[in-house]
């Protein structure tokens, strides 16, 4: 699974990422801090990767183009704090990893996962 970090993904949250064996890139690491959105998921479609995020923006641009990718994974708040949450992260990705490449928005919290397949 190759994920895009949004800059506001903890950079903790990275390395316990890649120790599940999660490929990722940080984009505050590849690209310019004031980008947009669109740039964000225009490098994520063109690298085939799936854009992680706190940032409900993402699902709302996927909304209004109806576009099918880059596949979402949006972490709410109450996650990003626990322990375990990097661990629920790589589980809700595994399950969901067929649907993820094929387009949709995964939220995730420390209760459970939803998805939603693209276009919407």
């Amino acid at each position: 699974m190759k994920l895009l970090l949004d800059m506001n993904i903890p950079i903790k949250f990275g390395h316990l990422l890649i120790s599940k064996g999660i490929d990722i890139v940080r984009w505050s690491d590849i690209g310019p801090p004031n980008a947009t959105d669109i740039e964000i998921m225009r490098y994520a479609c063109a690298n085939n990767r799936i854009v992680l995020t706190c940032d409900l923006d993402f699902s709302a641009i996927l909304s209004v183009t109806h576009e099918l990718k880059p596949s979402i994974v949006q972490i709410r708040s109450s996650i990003l704090h626990a322990e375990r949450a990097v661990d629920i992260i790589a589980a809700s990705l595994l399950k969901y990893s067929n649907e993820l490449y094929d387009g949709a928005i995964l939220s995730i919290d420390l209760k459970n996962a939803r998805l939603r397949l693209l276009p919407i």
